[in-house]
C-alpha cells in the first residue's frame, strides 16, 4: 500500500508564491503547455517533509531529442538529473503523462491537463492497482478539476495563462476519511509544470503513510 500512495503522490505527478489577482478563467485558446525543443532544461526546488523533517533538494528536468511510442501515443522523453525519465504526450489540446509505478510491473497513461477548457472542467480516470501482500488489486479514482485560469508569480517569475488542476485520490476499498489528498498544480504556456503540492494520508488497516511534497520551478532554458 505504501508504494501505492507514493505513485500517486507523484502522479500528478511548490514552495510558497504569490497568486496573482487577474483570472478570466476562460480557455487560453491556442496555448501550448509542453516544450519539447531538445536541450531545454528547467530547475526545480523540492521541500518534502514527509517523513515530519523538512528535507529540500534541487533538480534538473532536460528535454532530450528523443520520442517514443505508447499505446498508439508519440511521448517526448525528458531524462531527471536523478535519474529516470519522464513521458509527456500532447494530443490536440490534451496533455498526457505516461506514470511508472515505482516498485510494480504497472504502469499508466495519465491525462493530467485540459488545455482549452473553463475553469470548473473536470475529469476523472479509474485504475486498478496490483499491490504486494494485499489480497486485491485496489481500484483508485483520480479525480481532476480545473480551478482557475490566469497569472502567477513564481520564484519572483510571473507566468500568463496559468491554468491551477486540483487532484484528489479516492478508493471503493478505503473510508473517505481514512485516504485524505490534496494535490495542486499549476502549467504555464510553453513551461509546462511552474509549481506543484502534494498531500495525501493514508490511515487504513494498519497501513499508513503520509507524503507531502512541494516543488517549484527556479528557473528555465528553454530553447
Amino acid at each position: 500500500m505504501n508504494k501505492l500512495i507514493l505513485f500517486l503522490a507523484l502522479a500528478s505527478l511548490i514552495t510558497s508564491c504569490k497568486k496573482d489577482k487577474s483570472s478570466d478563467n476562460n480557455p487560453p485558446g491556442n496555448v501550448v503547455y509542453v516544450n519539447t525543443a531538445s536541450g531545454s532544461v528547467w530547475s526545480y526546488h523540492e521541500i518534502n517533509t514527509s517523513g515530519g523533517t523538512s528535507q529540500e533538494s534541487e533538480y534538473t528536468v532536460t528535454s532530450t531529442p528523443r520520442d517514443t511510442t505508447i499505446e498508439g501515443k508519440s511521448f517526448h522523453i525528458y531524462a531527471y538529473s536523478y535519474g529516470g525519465f519522464q513521458y509527456l504526450n500532447k494530443t490536440n489540446t490534451d496533455y498526457y503523462q505516461f506514470d511508472s509505478i515505482p516498485g510494480l510491473s504497472n504502469s499508466i497513461v495519465r491525462l493530467y491537463l485540459k488545455g482549452n477548457a473553463k475553469a470548473g472542467t473536470t475529469w476523472d480516470q479509474n485504475i486498478s492497482i496490483p499491490v504486494p501482500n494485499f489480497p486485491a488489486n485496489v481500484p483508485v479514482k483520480i479525480s481532476n478539476k480545473i480551478v482557475d485560469i490566469g497569472s502567477r508569480t513564481v520564484n519572483g517569475t510571473l507566468y500568463n495563462n496559468v491554468i491551477h488542476v486540483q487532484t484528489t485520490l479516492s478508493s471503493s476499498l478505503i473510508p473517505v476519511d481514512k485516504l485524505k489528498s490534496d494535490i495542486n498544480a499549476y502549467y504555464a504556456e510553453n513551461y509546462g509544470l511552474i509549481e506543484s503540492s502534494v498531500l495525501v494520508d493514508l490511515d487504513y488497516m494498519g497501513f499508513t503513510e503520509k507524503v507531502d511534497v512541494k516543488i517549484n520551478l527556479t528557473s528555465a532554458s528553454l530553447k
